[in-house]
């Protein structure tokens, strides 16, 4: 049961890291596209993209502790897991500084 919890926070954690480096990749294609204008946004994006790298690493190395036995789940919840709420509490911060005009 725990290899089972381990996997499901090692997924959801991974998804979470893909999505905040997606969210700033689509930030990073923008500001190019604007030019001089959009020069700030990609300082910012250039900037996120380490903390994208150490959760996605973190959640890939959390998804593969899980192989191993139940020290190694209880290590994986906690790496995968931390990885998942940076990631997550990342990809807030910057969709709520860049977030257009709804």
């Amino acid at each position: 049961m725990l290899d089972l919890i381990a996997v499901i926070v090692a997924i959801v954690a991974f998804f979470a890291a893909l999505g905040f480096a997606g969210y700033l990749a689509l930030l990073n294609s923008a500001a190019r596209k604007r030019g001089v204008s959009g020069a700030p946004v990609a300082q910012y994006v250039r900037g996120r993209w380490p903390i994208a790298g150490v959760t996605a690493a973190g959640a890939l190395l959390g998804w593969l502790l899980t192989s191993g036995g139940g020290f190694a789940d209880v290590l994986a919840i906690l790496v995968a897991g931390g990885s998942g709420a940076v990631a997550g509490s990342s990809l807030s911060t910057t969709m709520a500084k860049y977030r257009g005009g709804d």
